[in-house]
């Protein structure tokens, strides 16, 4: 007798995971598509090595995946991703196109199929840059037992299945400094590999309305004190009000780098250092204004029993996102930091292309009074 056994309970979001792990070690998975099957490998880290053997595969059929933002950075106006041929896998060819502030577009670019979407958003889920070399597999080719395979459904249903599947994994009381009793709950899943933490301040009661704050994690700002944000402002500002008036949650959720992860977000610092805005640094990597989603922080907050929230934040669309998933936002409310000469561009870009509610020049008088 035969016993198998397996160990998942969704074997397709563990082989998302698996994936996610090997593109995180810069390996190549195999996507299998509805149209076929494709080896892809992330550009992060390709060297002159990588790419000879990614060309002896491809035997001149690889292309480059590059996601919207990227290609309007290249001198193109797209709302879509798109790919370039590559007749040979050229390491600086590759990386002037994914990467480098003076690429320009060499080629013509064709739209994404949907497995091209399929592996961008792997490479986004991995946390890693978002561009991908996708070589098609020819159909009965022999593949290695060591390359983890996946399919693009998975991985498309990914976001949405972890989301799903939150569950509380521990709680104890935790006393801080400005909010003695408190206790932090961590919730697994949301995000994918990635624990969330729920900071209950005080004893709120969730049979009537509670203050919330859904805090994406800033280790410069929230821990090193960093002058370029106000996050570590917002975090401690946000506990010492709920301290004050009768507690409140914060979820503190592991979306470094507006969710681009914190690598891309120190890639992101180097090009502000040079001259571009917050925004603008994120383009230049591939990546749009925002890539949180905060599904997950609602159903953080109906695990805690709340349903009604007075929620502080400048950001409409969380406010808009909590609203959609079904919690009654009551009201909300400003949770402003002190202005900087490093931080007033950041906020002010903030308040301009995202439409944060930030009252820059208020703050500022504010700030010269004291």
């Amino acid at each position: 007798m035969r016993l198998t056994l397996s160990l998942s309970d969704n074997p397709a979001t563990t082989s998302v995971e698996r994936a996610i792990m090997e593109f995180r070690s810069a390996r190549p998975v195999v996507i299998d598509g509805t149209e076929g099957s494709a080896l892809v490998v992330g550009v992060e880290t390709l060297d002159e090595a990588m790419a000879l053997e990614i060309e002896a595969v491809a035997g001149g059929h690889a292309h480059l995946v590059l996601p919207a933002a990227r290609l309007r950075r290249l001198g193109l106006e797209r709302e879509v991703p798109g790919r370039v041929a590559l007749p040979v896998v050229d390491r600086n060819r590759v990386e002037t196109l994914a990467l480098k502030v003076d690429g320009r577009i060499d080629a013509p670019v064709r739209p994404a199929d949907e497995l091209d979407g399929e592996a961008l958003e792997l490479a986004r889920l991995s946390l890693v840059l978002p561009a991908v070399i996708v070589v098609p597999l020819a159909k009965g080719i022999e593949i290695a037992p060591s390359l983890v395979r996946v399919s693009g459904e998975a991985v498309r249903g990914y976001r949405r299945a972890k989301a799903a599947d939150l569950k509380i994994v521990s709680r104890a009381p935790v006393p801080l400094e400005d909010a003695p009793t408190s206790e932090f709950v961590v919730f697994r899943g949301g995000e994918g590999l990635r624990d969330q933490v729920a900071i209950v301040v005080g004893r709120p009661d969730v049979s009537k309305p509670v203050t919330v704050r859904l805090h994406s994690a800033c280790l410069t700002g929230d821990l090193f004190g960093s002058l370029k944000c106000d996050c570590g402002d917002q975090l401690r500002e946000t506990v010492r009000f709920m301290a004050e008036h009768e507690g409140g949650i914060l979820l503190y959720l592991d979306q470094e780098g507006r969710g681009n992860g914190i690598a891309n977000k120190i890639r992101a610092y180097k090009l502000q250092s040079q001259g571009y805005d917050t925004y603008d640094a994120d383009e230049v990597l591939g990546f749009e204004a925002d890539q949180r989603r905060f599904d997950f922080a609602a159903a953080m907050l109906q695990g805690l029993g709340v349903g009604k929230v007075r929620l502080m934040t400048n950001n409409p669309e969380k406010i808009a996102a909590l609203t959609k998933a079904g919690l009654a936002v009551i009201s909300d409310h400003r949770v402003l930091g002190r202005p900087t000469a490093e931080n007033v561009s950041y906020l002010a870009a903030k308040r301009d292309r995202a439409g944060h509610y930030i009252d820059l020049e208020g703050m500022l008088a504010c700030s010269n009074k004291d």
